[in-house]
Formats: structure tokens, sequence, C-alpha cells
């Protein structure tokens, strides 16, 4: 018992010596970190708190949701390619938003870690609201973290001994055999099979409206709702225009550097035919009950596209020429396919033109997009037995035409003369040069 008594006075006297060597080496660190404040006479410490993740430490900026268009106050959150914690370089794409005509792709606007999306898939996200944050100070990626190796562990038949035998059973008496269940009855000759085993698989599967497709439904909508549209059909003979193609394409993508299509002549021959028939170039102003008729030419040509239908435009094509308009048709294409079209690249518009022959369209009639009082359908060239001046039956190749277009502004002969016009100019190609 003594010795117990003893050991615990010298623990005592032992913490009774430490305590003021730890409070002189506490004070020492006050004094190193702190301030001291001479009114006092006294140590004040500085209260400063470091986190690995605090915007004192390292420059953070919140990147927000970029103007997308004069009319677009929105977007939708479609893709995420990176993550947060994920290091991008400068011009990486973050986030995908969709609007009611484009995709727009947010970038980095330098190279950082991503510390925050403020944002999921089919999110709905306002123009000027915050977007992501993006820690600019970082440096490079992060390493990726090594696997770690797996111990295999022994089988369980190998680490336990094998369990003996179990006991053989005794041997019984077997029981008496079962009474044979007699023999069904053969079918019927006429049975009827249960309809179901002819039935296949019935799933279904539900995918969300994109933005670009909502808004292209609605406009459709709006313009059956408001326009009084009528369709007017004519056959054009595309042989002369193809013999010219076949002819000069090489001549001219040697000089030109494109293709020599059939789209250039169509668009050529529209525009000269919406001078000759201002009324159809023109549109109504519902608001102001006024006919607008517009001295210049910009054709829409619609262009299939991964996210729907887009419809860029060419721009004052009365004074665009052959090479002009297949450059033009070049470059929007390509951007279609890439998902690059900006809004500039699709707004306005004087008339459309729409070219469901390329898929093998045989006959249709087209849907005009408001404001536009008229769009122009292009169909498949078919090999046709047709009569021909001198009265005999040749085969050519032959092209059905459709013009839908506003019955409020456009009168029928207004309608049938433009359509006819166009079909002479394709018809016979030197009409475009010589304007007549």
């Amino acid at each position: 018992m003594a010795t117990v008594v003893t050991a615990r006075r010298a623990a005592l006297a032992f913490a009774s010596n430490a305590r003021p060597a730890l409070a002189s080496a506490a004070t020492s660190v006050h004094h190193v970190c702190g301030s001291t404040n001479n009114s006092n006479n006294g140590t004040v410490l500085s209260r400063r708190s470091y986190h690995l993740g605090s915007p004192l430490t390292m420059p953070v900026k919140i990147i927000e949701v970029p103007s997308m268009g004069d009319s677009i106050t929105e977007g939708t959150v479609v893709d995420l390619p990176v993550a947060p914690g994920d290091y991008v370089q400068i011009d990486d794409v973050v986030v995908v938003l969709e609007t009611d005509k484009v995709s727009v792709d947010v970038r980095a606007p330098e190279a950082g870690a991503i510390l925050e999306v403020m944002g999921e898939i089919d999110d709905v996200v306002e123009v000027g609201s915050p977007l992501f944050r993006i820690d600019t100070d970082a440096e490079g990626a992060p390493a990726p973290a090594k696997p770690v190796e797996e111990t295999v562990a022994p089988p369980a038949a190998a680490a336990a001994p094998a369990a003996p035998a179990a006991a053989a059973p005794v041997a019984a008496t077997p029981p008496p055999p079962a009474a044979t269940p007699p023999p069904p009855p053969p079918p019927a000759a006429n049975a009827i099979k249960s309809a179901s085993a002819f039935l296949g698989q019935r799933n279904e599967r539900r995918t969300k409206m994109s933005r670009m497709r909502q808004r292209v439904a609605s406009r459709l909508k709006d313009a059956q709702n408001t326009a009084a549209m009528l369709t007017t059909f004519q056959e054009v003979d595309m042989g002369n225009l193809m013999n010219m193609r076949a002819k000069y394409k090489d001549a001219f993508m040697e000089k030109h550097g494109v293709k020599l299509g059939f789209m250039s002549a169509f668009v050529q021959a529209s525009t000269a035919a919406l001078q000759e028939i201002p009324a159809v170039n023109a549109f109504i102003d519902d608001e102001t009950k006024e006919i607008v008729y517009r001295e210049y030419v910009d054709v829409s040509v619609a262009v299939a596209s991964p996210g729907g239908l887009v419809v860029p435009v060419l721009r004052n094509t009365e004074t665009m020429s052959f090479a002009d308009v297949e450059r033009s048709i070049t470059m929007y294409g390509q951007k279609a396919r890439e998902g690059s079209l900006a809004l500039d690249d699709m707004a306005g518009g004087t008339f459309t033109i729409s070219n469901g022959g390329v898929f093998g369209s045989l006959m249709g009639t087209p849907i005009i997009n408001p404001p536009q009082s008229a769009i122009l359908g292009m169909h498949a060239t078919k090999m046709r037995a047709v009569v021909d001046a001198k009265g005999e039956v040749v085969a050519r190749p032959m092209m059905y035409m459709a013009l839908t277009y506003d019955h409020r502004l456009i009168d029928g002969r207004e309608g049938v003369t433009f359509l006819k016009s166009i079909a002479e100019k394709i018809a016979d190609p030197s009409r475009l040069l010589l304007d007549v």
C-alpha cells in the first residue's frame, strides 16, 4: 500500500513541474502567431482560419449562364461533360445548354479545377444566373489513385478440413409402387391454341422532348392556326439541269473549290421568281394590319441535324452567284452536323426551300415557316413517261414541286404563276443567265 501512495505522489509532482513549461511554450507560440497590443500590455491572438476550400486562399471564379440571343432567357442543361473535382483546360466544355433553337457550349474561361456545378441534367437555368465555380489556381489534373491490390484468400475447402462423410442410411423397406395414372385424352382436332402464344414483346420507351423539338412543334402548330395555307403542285423536267451539271461540274469544282449541286439552281430560280412576284416575298404584320414588302431576298434552306430540323439563312441571294450559294450551303451543312449553328445563322428569312427529295419523298405539302408567307418543297427526281413537244411519249427525269402559301396574302393566280416561273427556269437554266 505504501508503494502505491509513493507512486501517486511522484506523478502529481511531475505534473506540477510540467505545467509552467507547457504554459511558457504556449505563450511563446501565441507571441509568434499573434499580434501584441501595447495599450493593454498583453498578447491578443489574431483569429484566423485556413481552410483548403476557402476563397481567401485561391482565386475562385463564378461563371454565369451566357446570353444566348435577344429572345432567349433560359436554357436546359442537357450534358455535363465534367464533374466537380475535374481539372479542365481553357475552352474545355463544362456545361451544354439547349435552347429553343440551338445548343450552347459553356466553356471554361481559364484552366483550373471545377469546384461546383449549379445544376443537373434537365434543370432549367436563366441567363445571368451562376452556372459553375472554377478554381483557376489549381495546378494540373489530380493523379489517378493507385488500384489497391486485393489479397486472394485461400479457398474454404483448403482452409478447413474436410467434413467426415455422412453415415450411410440404413436400408429400409421400399414403398409399394404408386398406381399408374391413366393417359390423358388425345387433343381435339379443332382445338385452338391460346392467342397469347403469338404475342411478341410490347415494350415502351419514353424520352423527354428537347427544347428545340418543342419549339419546332409550337411554331408549326401556330402556322396552321394562323395562316390560310394552300398548296399547289407543278412538275418540272430536270433533264437540261442534270446535263448542265454533268458537263460543268469538274470545271466548277476546279475553279471554285466546291461541288455544283441542284440546290444553287433552285435558290437562284426562287430568287428571280420572288423579285417577279413581290407578294410572295412579303408578310402580314398582324399587330399593325399592314403588308410588309421586302426589297431583298433571304432564302432559308431546311437542313436536318441530329437535334432536329434547322433552317439556316442565305442572305441577299439576289447578289449571290451559283458558287456563293454552294459555298454557303456547304458551310451550313457542316455546322449543322457539328451542332455549331449560331442563332444569327437562322434568324430572319423571307422564303424557305425544303428538299425532302434527298430522303426519297415523291410528293408532300410543306408547312409555312412564320412569319414567311410561302415555302417551296422539292421532291425526288424519277424517270417517268411524259409527252414531249412533238407528241411522242418519252422517258424523262421528272420532279414534283409543291408551293404552300398563305392565301390571306397571296392569291391563286400569284401562287401558280410563281411556281410555274421556277419550273420554267429549272427546265431551261439558260433563262437564269438571260434573266427571262
